[in-house]
């Protein structure tokens, strides 16, 4: 096509194109002016030019958004299971008089403790085990330890302990807490004072969860 110095087509009176001698289809579709976006075949020849040479692309096609991903529902977590103690010592002068295996009012507190405490546990066994201290035959602590054992065992199954998983035994003066060489050479009340840590109740627990 005929163009002038500006880079301008130049046109006859009716707004026709001029074509040089070299003109052909291909050249007018392949020549593109500075500045435009298409071959001047396009401005002057439309009809003669490819479809796709004349016509912008088509626009890319939509990429669908994926799902949102649905926000996890907020965990709410379990009540912890309150685990009950593994051991748990109590003196039998706390829970008894001395020589006595009638519960103090004392001792009926620090009961409704561990009551309470194991109440709102998993647990699979308890054992209650009572002691005595080194005053009196064998035969006698053997007994009254069996007997402090079993008073501490009714109070737990009176208070909301499951008595199927309880177990009681005593084991009078056999595992005392105090040494051989202490507590000697005392007068009566003041070996029962020394003594005093041999004479207990231990509640032990196998707990569930450890």
């Amino acid at each position: 096509y005929l163009i002038d110095q500006r880079g301008v087509l130049a046109r006859s009176g009716t707004g026709l194109c001029w074509r040089t001698g070299f003109w052909t289809p291909k050249l007018a579709a392949e020549t593109v002016l500075p500045g435009a976006q298409f071959p001047v075949g396009c401005a002057c020849d439309k009809d003669l030019m490819p479809k796709e040479v004349c016509e912008p692309p088509p626009p890319p096609p939509l990429v669908a958004e994926p799902p949102s991903t649905p926000e996890p529902a907020p965990v709410i977590a379990a009540a912890p299971v309150q685990r009950p103690p593994k051991h748990i010592s109590l003196s039998a002068d706390a829970l008894f008089d001395f020589n006595k295996a009638e519960l103090r009012p004392r001792g009926e507190n620090q009961l409704s403790d561990i009551a309470t405490k194991l109440q709102s546990a998993e647990y699979e066994t308890i054992t209650v085990v009572g002691h005595a201290d080194r005053i009196g035959s064998p035969a006698y602590n053997q007994k009254l330890s069996e007997k402090r054992a079993e008073v501490v065992a009714k109070y737990l199954t009176e208070h909301g302990v499951h008595a199927r998983t309880l177990s009681v035994s005593g084991k009078g003066k056999t595992e005392p807490v105090t040494t051989p060489d202490q507590c000697r050479n005392l007068k009566r009340k003041q070996l029962i004072e020394c003594l005093q840590p041999d004479r207990r109740v231990d509640v032990d627990v196998k707990a569930i969860i450890q």
